[in-house]
């Protein structure tokens, strides 16, 4: 099993650039997120509405999608080799591209620069809703560019370099582990009434599993810009300059890159849930932003995502050789 991981995940990145998410297929993260709001709705009963008792519930919520997450993919793979290597190299690459999510971000965030060329400025914004978590009804056509640019930033690591570092570490079993853990922080961990004891635990634990793929999927952005022409040296300035103006300490790693990368400045001030919250800028204004610094963005991420691919499979036959030798 642990031989072929590597060749797994280099075919699972293909089949995803390939393929991405279509809609006929369940996607497993869809599982885990109806699991949670399962549980949610459980441990609220049973566990009782004061500080204390919902970050218990919270608690609990974490280890049992936690323990689930990791447990079923693993027995699932254990079986697959079990019947046969084909089948369970097979089921490596197939669990690697469903848990990828390359072609999918560039597509919905091409739907929102389609809208923008168009100058259809509600559907835009309604675009972009599908895909950012703030309140984007009032959105000016620089905010629903920079919120699209920001969240390509983001989910360049969330959702391909950290699931392809986790995927070269411990195979699937992990990668899928980690898909649990970024789907209850962006269900649960929001620090709002509802969720801001409930969700602490998952908002705390995603930090933690998101420290290590921020800053490496930092420095392959800055690769990254210097191989597509971009600002690489103003990336690098920018990372290491504002790469904590942010409340979460991985967010603002990668937006700190793509800020520098293009030359505009991003985050500032955003409404989440009808609430303003005051949030410093990341980058310098050297230019304005405009549509086009959404395809921009993709381009770094195509980059950024083959690079880490490259990288990972590359230190996972390394591992897997020396391990041979012991």
């Amino acid at each position: 099993m642990i031989k072929w991981t590597a060749a797994a995940l280099i075919l699972g990145f293909l089949i995803d650039l390939l393929l991405g998410d279509p809609r006929w297929l369940y996607h497993p993260v869809r599982i885990i997120g109806n699991s949670i709001s399962l549980l949610e709705k459980w441990l609220r009963k049973v566990f009782p509405a004061t500080k204390q008792g919902e970050q218990k519930a919270g608690l609990v919520l974490v280890m049992l999608i936690c323990a689930g997450s990791g447990l079923i993919p693993l027995l699932l793979l254990c079986a697959a080799y079990k019947i046969h290597v084909v089948l369970g190299f097979l089921a490596e690459t197939f669990f690697c591209y469903q848990l990828l999510a390359t072609k999918s971000l560039r597509d919905e965030s091409m739907r929102v620069y389609r809208e923008l060329k168009k100058k259809d400025l509600p559907k835009a914004r309604y675009a972009v809703s599908m895909i950012v978590g703030r309140d984007t009804a009032e959105l000016t056509e620089e905010g629903v560019t920079k919120a699209t640019v920001e969240t390509i930033a983001e989910n360049t690591s969330d959702g391909i370099i950290a699931p392809l570092f986790y995927m070269a570490v411990g195979g699937p079993a992990l990668m899928f582990l980690y898909k649990g853990i970024n789907t209850m922080d962006s269900m649960v961990g929001y620090k709002n009434e509802k969720y801001l004891y409930f969700g602490r635990y998952a908002a705390k634990l995603d930090d933690i599993a998101n420290y290590i793929p921020a800053r490496i999927s930092a420095w392959l952005m800055i690769a990254g810009a210097y191989i597509t022409g971009m600002d690489g040296k103003n990336a690098k300035k920018i990372f290491q300059r504002d790469r904590y103006n942010h409340a979460s300490p991985n967010s603002a790693q990668t937006e700190a890159v793509m800020a520098g990368a293009l030359d505009i400045q991003l985050a500032g001030n955003a409404y989440y849930f009808g609430k303003l919250y005051e949030k410093p800028t990341i980058g310098d204004p050297l230019r304005a932003v405009e549509c086009e610094d959404i395809p921009r963005a993709n381009r770094l991420l195509y980059v950024s995502a083959g690079l880490g691919t490259f990288v990972f499979a590359a230190l996972r036959l390394l591992a897997v050789g020396i391990w041979g030798l012991l």
